[in-house]
């Protein structure tokens, strides 16, 4: 089918390439010049682990292009997914200003029915307005509206869109499901190519068909919901620790071999972080407000969130005791490993808290250094974890990427001038951290 992809970010740029992966014709569109033209040089914008390899395969089979031009996407297209950013306002609600200008864009260049779906995470009744504004700047076209709300893990991405636990649409018309169905046939039924992370599932992926509020609303509910089980793993992180003697990894176990309960997402560290979680949480904080519903529960899980880089630097200060003029060696800088995304990321926060207090940070990162430049100008960068460990008062990590599983802890160990690791991602298993000559503190642990 001949699909347009509007917005070209973590979900559009994956959405189209793995769409055209299929067997599809895509199209993706961008306002952002440089980005397209990065994009057609066969380069990438983003780091998204075999992303780069896809784009490129299939621009080479002449199954994806890109384009800055709406009206070149929208006539060639008979479905047009919109992919544009929602950021969050000050008060929490999404910014639907980009999603609106899309449509009054594809409106206006229309002459012919067209299936407009949104990917993007928006509130539920946005697809009420988008009728609304098909209507206003558009009534001779014939305009079906759906809603296919994404899932996609930044770091596993690609995987994630080919190999999903369920595809959810929401529509009005049968027609617009038969369409959407048929999109998504070959990933329901495993019918593409063998590549990358192929699922050995037998079963097709299951699909949710609904109306489109219904869908609008899984989304937000998925994404709270899993934000609720990382904060309260970490409240009882907390609590393990004032126990003194409790492991919050084996709580996590026990508690995760109940098939009720799952063992995904019941990792205490340093909390949540990323465009997604923070920004969704608030946003369906704020329309169960304006539904006159006081959503007191995510209000908690967004607190507890907020508290753990505080909790880790006074980890730190525990140890150190006095921070200002401390050499902190940081292991970690984007939100989580896999991406070089360092939106909401809570590295950044305990930079800044320990910058604050007048620490000489230098960090290392295998993927985000060049965006952490731009957002922590003020700190040090080093060329590998060694060189961010070299008389380092205490080494502090903060993202679990599997390069720091190997590390040579001997040769850390004589690099720095305290053995001293706070680990905000419990890495590591503290019993062989303090055998290998460290003072070892991580979260929730003895």
């Amino acid at each position: 089918m001949n699909i347009c992809i509007i917005g070209t970010g973590y979900v559009g740029l994956v959405t189209g390439t793995c769409f055209s992966e299929v067997g599809h014709k895509v199209v993706c569109v961008d306002d952002d010049e440089e980005k397209i033209a990065i994009l057609k040089e066969g380069r990438m914008p983003i780091y998204e682990i075999h992303l780069e390899e896809l784009v490129q395969k299939n621009r080479a089979r002449k199954r994806l292009k890109f384009s800055t031009s709406i009206e070149e996407g929208v006539k060639e297209s008979d479905v047009i997914f919109i992919c544009v950013g929602t950021p969050p306002k000050e008060r929490g609600e999404a910014d639907l200003s980009s999603v609106e200008k899309v449509a009054r864009e594809i409106a206006s260049c229309a002459t012919s029915p067209k299936l407009v779906v949104e990917k993007s995470t928006v509130p539920v009744q946005t697809g009420e307005w988008i009728k609304r504004v098909f209507k206003m700047y558009n009534s001779g076209v014939d305009f079906d509206i759906a809603s296919n709300p994404e899932f996609l893990r930044e770091g596993t991405a690609v995987s994630d869109f080919l190999n999903p636990d369920r595809i959810v649409i929401g529509v009005e018309k049968e027609n617009a499901a038969n369409t959407l169905e048929k999109i998504y046939e070959p990933i329901i039924n495993h019918q593409f190519d063998p590549i990358l992370h192929k699922s050995s599932s037998p079963h097709p992926v299951p699909l949710v068909i609904t109306d489109i509020q219904s869908a609008e609303i899984i989304k937000h509910a998925s994404n709270s919901f899993l934000a609720m089980k990382i904060s309260f793993i970490n409240a009882i992180a907390d609590i393990c620790e004032r126990v003194g003697g409790a492991d919050v990894e084996k709580v996590a176990e026990g508690m995760g071999l109940d098939r009720r309960v799952g063992r995904d997402f019941l990792k205490a560290g340093l909390g949540f972080g990323g465009f997604c979680f923070p920004k969704d949480l608030q946003a369906f904080i704020k329309i169960a407000e304006d539904l006159n519903y006081d959503f007191a529960l995510l209000r908690e899980v967004e607190r507890i969130n907020r508290e753990r880089p505080k909790l880790l630097v006074k980890k730190i200060k525990d140890v150190l005791w006095i921070i200002k003029n401390k050499r902190v060696g940081i292991l970690g800088l984007s939100f989580k490993p896999g991406t070089d995304d360092m939106r909401f990321a809570p590295p950044l926060e305990v930079i800044n808290l320990l910058h604050k207090e007048g620490a000489r940070i230098k960090a290392y990162d295998p993927a985000s250094m060049e965006k952490a430049k731009k957002l922590v100008p003020h700190i040090a960068f080093a060329r590998n974890p060694y060189e961010a460990s070299e008389g380092a008062n205490v080494l502090v990590i903060l993202t679990e990427w599997d390069e720091f599983k190997t590390l040579n802890f001997s040769k850390i160990k004589k690099l720095m001038v305290n053995p001293l690791i706070v680990d905000g991602r419990n890495m590591f298993d503290p019993a062989r951290m303090r055998e290998a000559g460290f003072i070892y503190k991580c979260m929730g642990r003895s």
